[in-house]
């Protein structure tokens, strides 16, 4: 016959204790002396007992579990950010439950909604409009928003999406770049900021910014545009993508058309992905700190489950990083309001700028 598992009623008699010491103990709900903790943990271990999840939830009404929902597990932003999250969320004895709404706004609500009765608190990434965000704050649930949201008290965190843009700007237009396009995502939260990152940079300089915008934020979309971008009237000698796999797809697709990077254009991405250093030619980007970002969004998550209130925007520094999809112009000069930018050397082949001011 198979060995029964002990009870909880077992632990309560090998520890000489009441069944209802030995919960408060196994839930955490209630301290004890030194001696009767010893005594309660020594009869678990002897015992072998492993409380039961689902009867402790019922139990305290918490399920040890936070949610967290992404965009596309595929993009290795959004990986990384599930890599900070779960750090964090181990090292205080939380459990990860993930959804990957695919990037499909018609799925993303009924999936999150459907999350919150499985969990504690969620963090939440979305390509949600900010005054679509409202029914969020009805679930009952403590919430962590990746992008600020500016008309409701969300606790949220991000990356400076405008400096990380103009960082980009600022580096082209140093290299001599006069004629830069953007390939946006417009479905993005953080695309206006983006672009107006980059737009800001340039007017300060007397040039406009050429906008388009690619399908997905995917490669594939990236070889898709390219071909409009680069043989159309106004060909750019510069591109800045929305994202790296946009980058690294149109630069693919670049290469096919018989352009040479860096020596006939630059491109530069978002989100300094594992990958992007070796594409070839490696990719200049802004690293978005990905990793950290889940790191503490997961961190305010937990500080919420445990009474603080915290609705602040959380912001961390980009940081760029210079490769070798970005090369000087010749025969250039300096156009005016742009200060020279040389990055600090971070070893090897990348070089890491600060804020780049």
């Amino acid at each position: 016959m198979p060995k029964t598992q002990p009870t909880i009623r077992d632990v309560a008699a090998a520890a000489g204790v009441a069944v209802s010491t030995v919960s408060k103990y196994i839930n955490g709900t209630q301290r004890f002396s030194g001696s009767v903790e010893a005594k309660l943990k020594a009869a678990i271990d002897a015992l072998g007992y492993r409380s039961n999840p689902l009867a402790r939830s019922m139990i305290t009404g918490k399920t040890r579990t936070i949610g967290l929902a992404i965009l596309d597990i595929r993009n290795p932003h959004f990986t990384n950010i599930v890599k900070g999250a779960n750090r964090v969320a181990l090292q205080h004895d939380y459990t990860l439950l993930l959804v990957d709404t695919e990037e499909s706004q018609e799925r993303e609500r009924p999936l999150i909604e459907a999350l919150a009765q499985r969990v504690d608190g969620m963090i939440i990434s979305s390509r949600m409009p900010d005054d679509a965000v409202q029914w969020l704050l009805e679930l009952s649930k403590p919430v962590v928003l990746f992008g600020r949201s500016q008309q409701f008290p969300i606790a949220s965190v991000g990356t400076d999406g405008h400096l990380a843009a103009s960082m980009l700007a600022r580096h082209l237009l140093n290299l001599g770049h006069r004629r830069i396009a953007y390939l946006g995502f417009a479905k993005s939260r953080w695309n206006d900021e983006r672009r107006r990152g980059i737009a800001d940079c340039l007017q300060k300089a007397g040039l406009q910014l050429d906008v388009h915008d690619a399908e997905a934020p995917s490669a594939i979309a990236g070889e898709r545009a390219c071909s409009a971008i680069l043989l159309g009237s106004s060909q750019p000698d510069a591109v800045i993508c929305y994202n790296d796999l946009i980058a690294l797809g149109f630069m693919k697709e670049a290469r096919e058309l018989g352009f040479r990077l860096p020596q006939d254009l630059s491109v530069v991405g978002f989100d300094n992905v594992s990958y992007a250093e070796y594409a070839s030619p490696a990719l200049t980007t802004v690293d978005l700190q990905s990793e950290k970002m889940g790191e503490l969004a997961m961190t305010k998550l937990i500080a919420a489950l445990n009474g603080s209130h915290d609705d602040e925007y959380a912001m961390l520094e980009p940081r760029l990083v210079v490769r070798e999809s970005t090369m000087r112009r010749p025969d250039t000069s300096q156009p005016a309001g742009v200060t020279e930018m040389t990055p600090k050397t971070a070893g090897g082949r990348r070089r890491t700028g600060g804020q780049g001011a």
